[in-house]
């Protein structure tokens, strides 16, 4: 027997940053919203835990137990007084290392998939409780949709949303490590007084609205001038998309994916088409928000 759960990535809304605190997280105020590119994990009974991956830039994704879906698995397994005996396949087409929550995806699809393979139970409660120990962004991808990330982005609060949202991610050559972006941010902002992140009033109510153009007037996202500081090609990718018609454009998360708002769907698979022309990124991929948070299917 297996179960599949399908996950999809994130982009970043608003991503708004306080100063570095003593754990060495920062708080944040982190808009999520789910868009419709996903990983699928699926989760079969093995004699031992191991984990195996396809698909884009499979090459660069873990294959031992520091996998956070390998990780999940794991915690499921002590609470429930069992064996984590699996085989997780994680079959990959969020970017690797791209800000887009890939890896925070496999941990939730792998969690659901083994509470759905070995009849665990688990509370909805108890999934989040895990998924947070896992790491910021696991809890929404849980989730999905759209929600508020408090605390490190673990605690989440979920919004409205009142239409759909077109979008093109140009992929990067290469990763960017997010303590590495992170570490940036906080070299940057040596000597400044770091304001405490607060979510924009008008981006959530535009996302209710589902207004694109009062969207894209309040994307906002405070790790873009470390992303760019570490990866200055960036400048010309969000140039490019700009140039194509996109209504704005930022660096997703901690990068070095950039996001792109269109206006509708024939706007977006034209800026995805100049993007790909214009030789600033490896690819460019469409898709629409919000997405469904991990699903069994």
């Amino acid at each position: 027997m297996s179960v599949t759960v399908r996950v999809p990535a994130k982009v970043n809304v608003q991503l708004a940053v306080g100063a570095a605190r003593p754990d060495g997280f920062h708080d944040l105020a982190n808009v999520f919203l789910a868009v419709g590119l996903y990983d699928e994990v699926t989760v079969t009974e093995a004699d031992e835990l191991r984990v195996t991956c396809e698909g884009p830039d499979a090459g660069q994704v873990p294959l031992d137990r520091t996998n956070l879906a390998a990780r999940a698995a794991q915690k499921l397994a002590e609470r429930h007084g069992r064996t984590p005996d699996v085989h997780l396949h994680i079959a990959k087409d969020i970017p690797v290392a791209g800000g887009m929550a890939g890896g925070s995806a496999d941990g939730a699809g792998a969690l659901v998939a083994c509470d759905a393979l070995w009849g665990t139970g688990a509370s909805r409660e108890e999934l989040l409780d895990i998924c947070a120990e896992l790491g910021s962004d696991v809890p929404f991808s849980l989730v999905g949709g759209a929600a508020l990330g408090t605390g490190r982005g673990e605690r989440l609060t979920p919004l409205e949303v009142g239409g759909t949202f077109h979008w093109v991610f140009a992929l990067a050559d290469g990763g960017l490590s997010t303590p590495a972006v992170y570490g940036e941010f906080d070299r940057l902002a040596q000597g400044r007084d770091i304001p405490e992140p607060v979510a924009s009033q008008e981006l959530l109510a535009a996302l209710a609205k589902g207004d694109v153009h009062a969207l894209a007037a309040a994307l906002s996202n405070d790790l873009q001038p470390a992303a760019l500081s570490l990866r200055p090609s960036l400048a010309d990718t969000l140039a490019a998309g700009r140039a194509a018609g996109a209504l704005a454009g930022l660096v997703s998360g901690s990068g070095p994916t950039t996001a792109f708002l269109a206006a509708d769907a024939e706007s977006a698979a034209a800026v995805a088409e100049a993007l790909r022309a214009s030789g600033t990124c490896r690819a460019a991929r469409v898709a629409e928000s919000p997405a469904t948070g991990a699903t069994v299917v």
